[in-house]
């Protein structure tokens, strides 16, 4: 009907509850202070109980409402019975207000792939680096990151008992973004993010290469992609493989929202279609502003140590 919402900006505006939704069961897990760890492929790729039921709530919360969307989570899980606290059924009325940029809002369900990662920073999480970690809920069409929602669970934990605790930022190209102050670092400094715990030589290489006045080594894609919007950085080098899609694709959107640009180390964009393999093998190259600058900085080495996909 006329006058109702496009299905994006519906999805969009539940998954921003969604998003809220899991953060407090980030929070509550850690609280409990039984994490249930385990280790899915070696001691820097955890799974927690947090992981678990966040993906649990993120997937059935947005498939019960959006049947017919493709939902590809982090999380391996096998089927079984939901508890029905699990189950969100909120939405932003905030963003159901905003106008939907034209070229998505034909956009049909079927069209659509939401790539959930219900906690990017696990091993932060575990460590209680608790500013290093997001939920991340990424929205997809035509391979492009259109939507992205970042939940930082843990935001103003420094100032002890009694902080409110928990911010969700928003963001879709052609709209803008929002749930925080937009702010660049001053012209003249060069201040890199890259990996806290995966590092090696040639992602090394590749950071000492833009001849950065400073290194900050944060863990979680999402809590790096919030370092380059806030101005606590210019540019996001990863110079390998190890990051995944659904920990790109929320914060590629938002970051394209406000004029930045994320790729691989090459400078070529990734595809989100529900088809493509999930590791970024390329590695992540991302700025708010002068991308092509960082582009052009990345060593020969690193190039073809690093296959585009």
């Amino acid at each position: 009907m006329s006058g109702s919402p496009a299905v994006v900006m519906r999805l969009l505006a539940s998954a921003y509850s969604v998003a809220e939704k899991a953060g407090s069961i980030v929070r509550k897990v850690l609280h409990s202070g039984e994490l249930g760890i385990v280790e899915k492929t070696g001691a820097n790729d955890l799974q927690t109980l947090a992981d678990r039921l966040a993906q649990q709530s993120i997937c059935a919360s947005l498939s019960r409402r959006f049947p017919k969307i493709t939902i590809i989570g982090e999380e391996e899980l096998p089927a079984e019975d939901l508890s029905e606290d699990l189950i969100e059924n909120g939405h932003s009325e905030d963003i159901l207000q905003k106008t939907c940029p034209a070229e998505y809002s034909g956009l049909k369900e079927e069209e659509i792939v939401v790539w959930v990662d219900p906690l990017d920073g696990t091993k932060e999480y575990t460590e209680g680096l608790l500013d290093n970690v997001t939920v991340l809920i990424g929205i997809a069409c035509g391979g492009k990151a259109i939507a992205g929602v970042i939940n930082q669970p843990f935001y103003n934990y420094q100032l002890g008992p009694g902080a409110e605790l928990g911010r969700t930022m928003w963001g879709m190209p052609g709209l803008g973004a929002f749930g925080f102050q937009l702010q660049e670092v001053p012209g003249d400094r060069r201040i890199i993010t890259t990996t806290r715990s995966h590092s090696n030589k040639v992602v090394t290489d590749c950071v000492d290469a833009m001849e950065p006045h400073d290194v900050l080594r944060v863990g979680g894609a999402g809590n790096k992609i919030i370092h380059l919007v806030e101005g606590r950085a210019s540019a996001y080098v990863f110079a390998s493989p190890g990051c995944k899609k659904w920990d790109t694709c929320a914060p590629e959107a938002i970051l394209h929202a406000v004029g930045g640009k994320l790729t691989d180390i090459h400078g070529n964009a990734y595809r989100y279609d529900a088809n493509v393999k999930h590791m970024n093998s390329a590695g992540v190259l991302a700025a708010l502003r002068n991308h092509e600058y960082y582009a052009s900085r990345v060593p020969q080495s690193v190039l073809q140590a690093l296959k585009s996909d």
